[in-house]
C-alpha cells in the first residue's frame, strides 16, 4: 500500500469533522457562560453598591449622589455631615449666647496751666466730673428660662461696676452679679424677665432661650468642638471650631496686670480659636450640647485654649437657684502635690499626696482656726488619702474635697515622720 493511501489521512479528516462539533459546543457553552456571568456581575454590582452605601451612611460620609438633609430656615446646603452639624448646633446654641459689656463711671481729668512764682508755666491736671467708660467684656450664656447666666469671675470682678448683656439680635439686659465662684473662674449672673401682654390680653413673663448642658466626662481627645463668643469685645457670637487636644490639665491662670491668679484643675484644652473677649462662652460638642467655658489661653502660643469641664459648673449652677450662692468645703492647709521629682527634690519617703507647706508671701501652711489647726494638722506632714481616696497629681486634694459639702465629718490618712495615722475633722464652709 502506498503511504499516501495509509488511513491517516482518512483519520485526520475525522478529526477535523470532530472539531467542527467540539467547536459548536463549545461556543455555545462561551455565550451561554458569557450571558450568565454577565447576570452574575450586574447583580454583585448592585449588591456592592448597596453595600458601600450603607457603610458610608454608617461612618457619615455622604457619597455622590446622595443629598444632605438641609438646614432648618437656611438657604445654604452643607457639604459634609460635621458641617451639618456645626451649622446646626450654633443656630440652635446662637440665642442664648451673650455678649457682656463692662462699664463703670471713671473720673474725667483736665489738664490746664498755672504759672508759678517765678513767672513760669507748668501744666496741671485735675478731675472734672465722672464718664460712663466701657472697660471691659466678655461672654456668657443663658442655663434658666427666668435669666441665669453663667460666665468667668474674672469678667466681672469689678465691684463697682456695671453690667450690660446683648442678645445676639441686639436686645439689650442689665444684669446683676449673683455669685463669685470662691475656687473656680466661674460666675453667675441674672437678668429680669420682661412682662408680656398677647392680643387677647393674656398676661405671661418672658421665657429666655437656654443652652444644654452636656456630659464633660463623656469627652475624647481629637473630638470636635465649637466655640462661641464675643471676640475681643466687638464682634458678638464669633464662631471658631476644632478639636479637644488635652484633658485633665492644671494650669494657673492670670490676667494681663497680674493681679488676678488662679489654679485652674482638670480643664479641657483646645485649638478651637479663643480670643480675648469669648471668657466665659460657651465651647459646644456636635450635639449642641456646652461641654465647657472658655477661659484662658497660652500667651504667645498658637491654639492653646482652655476651658472648664461643665461637670464643674452644674454643682455652683444648682447652688445658686437653691441658696444664691455657691459654697465650697474647706480643711485649711496651704501643701504642694507629690511626684517623684518633688520626692527626689525634697527626699520624701512617697512620691503621692499632699505636702504641707508655708505658702511664704500667700499665707501660712495651717490657716489660723481651720479645721486642719483644730485637728492638729502640721507643717511637713503629708496627706495621703482622704476618705480612703489616694491623692496624686491626677487626682489632687482640691478636687476630693470638691465631692464633699461644710459639715461633712471626713478622716485623712496622715503620714508623719514615717509613721501613718488617721485624723478626722469637720469641714468648714469656705470663705473668698
Amino acid at each position: 500500500m502506498h503511504f499516501y493511501d495509509l488511513p491517516e489521512f482518512n483519520i485526520k479528516k475525522k478529526l477535523v469533522k470532530k472539531r467542527e462539533d467540539n467547536f459548536k459546543k463549545i461556543s455555545a457553552v462561551i455565550l451561554i457562560s458569557v450571558f450568565f456571568g454577565f447576570l452574575a456581575g450586574s447583580l454583585s454590582s448592585a449588591l456592592f453598591y448597596y453595600q458601600i452605601k450603607s457603610y458610608l451612611e454608617k461612618i457619615s460620609i455622604q457619597p455622590q449622589g446622595l443629598e444632605l438633609e438641609k438646614i432648618e430656615g437656611s438657604e445654604y446646603d452643607p457639604q459634609t455631615i460635621e458641617e451639618q452639624k456645626i451649622v446646626s448646633a450654633v443656630k440652635q446654641v446662637s440665642p442664648a449666647v451673650l455678649s457682656i459689656v463692662v462699664t463703670k463711671d471713671v473720673p474725667i481729668i483736665e489738664e490746664y496751666y498755672e504759672r508759678d512764682f517765678f513767672g513760669f508755666v507748668t501744666p496741671k491736671y485735675r478731675q472734672k466730673g465722672t464718664e460712663k467708660k466701657e472697660i471691659g467684656g466678655g461672654t456668657g450664656f443663658i442655663v434658666s428660662e427666668d435669666g441665669l447666666i453663667v460666665t468667668n469671675k474674672h469678667v466681672v470682678l469689678e465691684e463697682e461696676a456695671n453690667y450690660t448683656v446683648f442678645t445676639n439680635s441686639g436686645r439689650k439686659f442689665e444684669a446683676k452679679v449673683l455669685a463669685k465662684d470662691p475656687i473656680q473662674d466661674l460666675a453667675v449672673l441674672k437678668i429680669n424677665q420682661k412682662e408680656q401682654v398677647d392680643e387677647q390680653g393674656e398676661y405671661s413673663i418672658e421665657k429666655f432661650p437656654v443652652v444644654k448642658l452636656g456630659d464633660s466626662e463623656k469627652l475624647e481627645i481629637g473630638q470636635t468642638v465649637i466655640a462661641i463668643g464675643n471676640a475681643l469685645g466687638e464682634f458678638r457670637n464669633t464662631v471658631s471650631s476644632g478639636v479637644v487636644s488635652g484633658l485633665g490639665r492644671r494650669i494657673t491662670a492670670s490676667d494681663s496686670s497680674g493681679s488676678f491668679v488662679e489654679t485652674l484643675e482638670n480643664v479641657i484644652q483646645t485649638d478651637a480659636a479663643i480670643n480675648r473677649g469669648n471668657s466665659g462662652g460657651p465651647l459646644l460638642n456636635l450635639k449642641a450640647e456646652v461641654i465647657g467655658i472658655n477661659t484662658a489661653v497660652v500667651s504667645g502660643a498658637q491654639s492653646i485654649g482652655f476651658a472648664l469641664p461643665i461637670n464643674q459648673v452644674k454643682r455652683a449652677i444648682e447652688q445658686v437657684k437653691e441658696t444664691g450662692e455657691i459654697i465650697y468645703a474647706f480643711i485649711g492647709v496651704r501643701y504642694i502635690l507629690i511626684n517623684e521629682q518633688v520626692q527626689e527634690e525634697k527626699d520624701l519617703p512617697v512620691d503621692y499626696g499632699a505636702l504641707v507647706l508655708d505658702g511664704g508671701d500667700q499665707g501660712p501652711a495651717i490657716w489660723p482656726g481651720s479645721p486642719a489647726e483644730k485637728a492638729g494638722i502640721r507643717e511637713g506632714d503629708i496627706i495621703l488619702e482622704l476618705q480612703g481616696e489616694r491623692i496624686t497629681m491626677n487626682n489632687s486634694l482640691a478636687e476630693i474635697i470638691l465631692k464633699y459639702n461644710p459639715g461633712d465629718e471626713v478622716v485623712l490618712k496622715i503620714l508623719r515622720d514615717g509613721e501613718e495615722m488617721e485624723i478626722s475633722l469637720t469641714l468648714v464652709k469656705r470663705e473668698d
